[in-house]
């Protein structure tokens, strides 16, 4: 009896294993899946990826072409790495591409459901892009702030030049995140809320410095999400604990601001007064705890990638020295030697301005962008991309693309001298910022910020290598997180002309 119900059991298990690959065979007639590589059981193409998934997944769409099919653990992944493909689902599909794949440790104290970089694209998403652009991002506001990015960039020289007349290198990236820094800080709360000297402003830069080391750490749970429950890592306890202490500076800065506005009225002199006003007048548009994370957003996302930014293309410069003798030629010619830069100069730097596109094209700040998701079965270009695939757009790839660029190894500014492309989400050549609903709101800003910067850098000092190391052999190696960071930081001692 036991054998009979042993064979019975095994032809019921044969018989559900037959009718589901019939289902499988029978949904896929029809339809045409991207190529990709062999799936290995559980972990799927995981042991592809290496430590560096945007050089490993460009050289796998290399052989599988520039719409490919992943399974990254459980997760269907599909990767574009072509322009022309880009364009197909960011501008001509751009709703249907328009949801975030969340990353698990971006849910810390429930960030995701506040944060207009994760909020699905609805109404309150809507909201508040409309108050980011009118109240931060817009040309007026801008304008009106421009005396803050002039006074921080000085700050940023004088602190080079005190490291000059000390004979001490100067931590270029690390330079760069404190002023974006202070920057951001003065532009919300109208003060500083980090400096070279005090150790409650170390802290806090340090903070958002370590949340974003947390944020770009590859995550188990991303690629099984079985795993939610248990943090096996601990990432997205650790960025909890990063969040809350951000989020009660925050929380105190408002206090104090209200507390003000009951003394002294509404100056309505920073976007913290903004946006209050906006609470107060309209309460169902944007509340105490969007304002928490809208500033959380802030400062998490325009930091870490400007000064990024600009390490690059200090070091492709120096790493380059007929580029830096070009760049500072023109500032000398234009400007005047050993002059800061106004931000309505960069109109007459072409030079500069190539430099930046160059740099963003080699070294986008954010490789992959900031992963997409379908929530429907999708057609892109004859293929069907299936229902709940994480959409990675590799603008890595696409600034490397043979194709589309002449020896895309090189850093070679001239390259855009009579090439008609910027980077505002309209040349999908060239997309560090991402195109469509979703195009990163920071920037205008950050187009304000990174020429003027490193303008005033080249045209204050001449730049020599920490330990006399020769150009050509600057390090280059890079460190992927949730942007693309050097590996080692580059250090460079300035010397006044």
């Amino acid at each position: 009896m036991d054998m009979d119900y042993q064979r019975i059991l095994i032809a019921l298990c044969l018989a559900w294993t037959l009718v589901q690959c019939l289902r499988l065979l029978l949904a896929k007639r029809g339809r045409k899946f991207p190529p990709g590589p062999f799936q290995l059981p559980v972990v799927g193409n995981l042991h592809l990826l290496g430590d560096l998934p945007h050089k490993s997944l460009a050289r796998l769409a290399g052989k599988y072409g520039p719409v490919m099919n992943l399974k990254l653990g459980m997760i269907n992944t599909v990767v574009i790495s072509s322009s022309t493909m880009a364009k197909e689902a960011l501008q001509k599909q751009d709703l249907t591409f328009s949801t975030r794949s969340i990353p698990d440790a971006l849910r810390a104290r429930n960030h995701s459901q506040f944060s207009v970089v994760w909020l699905p694209v609805a109404s309150k998403w809507r909201t508040l892009r409309k108050a980011m652009n009118s109240n931060i991002f817009s040309g007026s506001k801008l304008d009106n702030n421009q005396h803050l990015r002039v006074t921080k960039i000085q700050e940023l020289i004088i602190y080079c030049q005190n490291k000059s007349q000390a004979g001490e290198a100067v931590d270029i990236g690390r330079a760069a995140f404190r002023t974006t820094l202070n920057l951001l800080s003065n532009t919300i709360f109208s003060k500083d809320l980090t400096d070279p000297y005090s150790d409650s402003a170390k802290q806090f830069r340090d903070l958002v410095w370590n949340m974003m080391v947390e944020a770009g750490k590859p995550n188990l749970v991303d690629y099984f999400p079985l795993l939610e429950k248990f943090d096996p890592q601990g990432i997205r306890c650790r960025l909890t604990g990063h969040f809350t202490k951000v989020l009660e500076l925050f929380e105190d800065l408002i206090d104090e601001r209200l507390e003000e506005r009951k003394v002294m009225g509404c100056k309505n002199v920073d976007v913290l007064d903004s946006l209050l006003n906006i609470s107060q007048e309209r309460p169902e548009e944007i509340d105490r705890n969007y304002i928490l994370h809208v500033f959380l957003d802030l400062f998490a996302a325009g930091t870490d990638t400007s000064s990024n930014t600009l390490e690059w293309a200090m070091t492709e410069l120096l790493k380059n020295p007929n580029a830096l003798a070009k760049a500072q030629a023109e500032l000398a010619d234009v400007i005047g030697k050993g002059k800061l830069i106004q931000e309505a100069d960069v109109t007459r730097l072409p030079y500069l301005q190539c430099i930046v596109k160059e740099t963003f094209r080699m070294h986008p700040p954010v490789p992959f962008l900031i992963p997409r998701k379908v929530e429907q079965e999708v057609n892109l270009c004859g293929y069907t991309v299936p229902k709940d695939s994480q959409i990675l757009v590799n603008v890595w790839a696409i600034g490397r693309d043979s194709s589309i660029w002449e020896n895309p190894l090189i850093f070679n500014p001239e390259r855009f001298w009579n090439f008609g492309i910027n980077v505002r989400g309209q040349d999908f050549e060239l997309i560090p910022f991402g195109a469509g609903r979703r195009i990163c709101p920071g920037l205008p800003m950050a187009m304000r910020m990174v020429p003027v910067m490193l303008g005033s850098l080249l045209n204050s000092f001449q730049w020599k290598l920490e330990d006399d190391i020769a150009p050509k052999d600057l390090d280059m190696e890079e460190k992927f997180g949730l942007t693309l960071a050097k590996a080692h930081p580059l250090r460079a001692i300035p010397i006044p002309f």
